[in-house]
């Protein structure tokens, strides 16, 4: 019998209307476009502005999206995945309500949390779970409202995060393609660099949090960019090594976009050309668990079966890794 692997099949994404440029935020915090561009290749996001609807919303309008265009009855989907470090709510799983809502009534469903690694770490989840031979379609979806944690009068912050959301279904195969292989890491050393400090269980809720602006994100800028570009680089390195890919072998580069920098740093570790490098970055901003997915949709017409795509992520924690898959359809 042939090894059956996990492959993406369909994808999907969403984003939202309103585009929040870097001369409005001009108008808003002590900054310019040329700052804004040079040190992160941002020049606009997408902001979900209506305040009654959440995550869920964006899930569910990228995973409509992927139905659509794939014609996959919801009712076969087996699980739903979301990858979120924005949920609706602190209890309900957000991914329970996206998989009721489009119709994947016979799916089990929760949420993982792994900061801007999420999707990643969730692309192993599923192919797991495929794998097992217990389950045909997974269905991971990354969504964030980072609008939702931003602290807009914070400089540091408001400039980096969008909202968005996209979808990718996993299906059985056996031909070798899909996900071949998987280096995912993480460190606690990180919890102090990248956090919201209020809202856990450490830090409940309280008038004072409140007051004290405690309930937005939190980040040591120089530190995160530090660790994210030596690790993000390492990792893509080591898959390459581990499995004999050298740079002309390898198709994409989907990288996390959370700084350009990071993303040329990592492509010049792999000595791979510009060419190869996906980026979507200046359009969308830091989506956090939505920037892989949203890539996989913004390029999906350039991928050839058989292509070797190498993705990588760092997030909150640390969080980090890379996944080297083969893609199973031509678009």
């Amino acid at each position: 019998m042939s090894k059956i692997t996990a492959a993406i099949t369909a994808v999907g994404a969403y984003v939202p209307e309103y585009v929040l440029t870097n001369e409005i935020l001009e108008t808003m915090v002590e900054t310019n476009d040329e700052w804004i561009t040079s040190r992160t290749g941002i020049k606009e996001r997408r902001i979900l502005k209506d305040p009654n609807k959440g995550t869920s919303y964006l899930a569910i309008q990228a995973a409509q999206n992927l139905i659509s265009k794939s014609g996959i009855d919801p009712l076969e989907i087996d699980m739903v995945i979301v990858a979120t470090a924005t949920p609706d709510l602190p209890v309900a799983s957000t991914a329970a309500y996206v998989a009721t809502q489009i119709g994947a009534t016979n799916a089990f469903s929760y949420d993982l949390q792994a900061a801007c690694s999420s999707f990643l770490y969730g692309m192993s989840t599923a192919s797991a779970y495929i794998a097992s031979e217990k389950y045909k379609k997974v269905l991971l979806i990354g969504a964030d409202k980072m609008s939702s944690i931003i602290d807009y009068t914070d400089r540091t912050t408001c400039i980096i995060f969008g909202d968005g959301a996209g979808a990718a279904l996993f299906e059985p195969n056996e031909e070798g393609l899909g996900l071949q292989d998987e280096y995912l890491r993480s460190d606690g050393i990180g919890r102090n660099f990248l956090k919201i400090e209020a809202g856990g269980s450490l830090l409940p809720s309280s008038a004072e949090t409140v007051a004290n602006n405690q309930h937005y994100v939190y980040q040591d800028g120089k530190t995160v960019f530090k660790f994210a570009v030596s690790n993000m680089a390492d990792v893509s390195e080591l898959i390459m090594k581990r499995n004999n890919l050298a740079n002309d072998d390898v198709s994409w580069l989907v990288a996390h976009q959370a700084n350009k920098r990071i993303i040329d740093a990592t492509a010049r570790r792999m000595q791979l050309d510009d060419s190869k490098v996906l980026m979507n970055i200046q359009r969308y901003g830091n989506t956090t668990s939505a920037t892989l997915p949203l890539l996989l949709s913004d390029f999906e017409t350039k991928f050839k079966k058989g292509d070797n795509l190498i993705f990588a992520a760092f997030g909150g924690g640390f969080t980090w890794g890379s996944i080297y898959l083969k893609w199973a359809y031509n678009s």
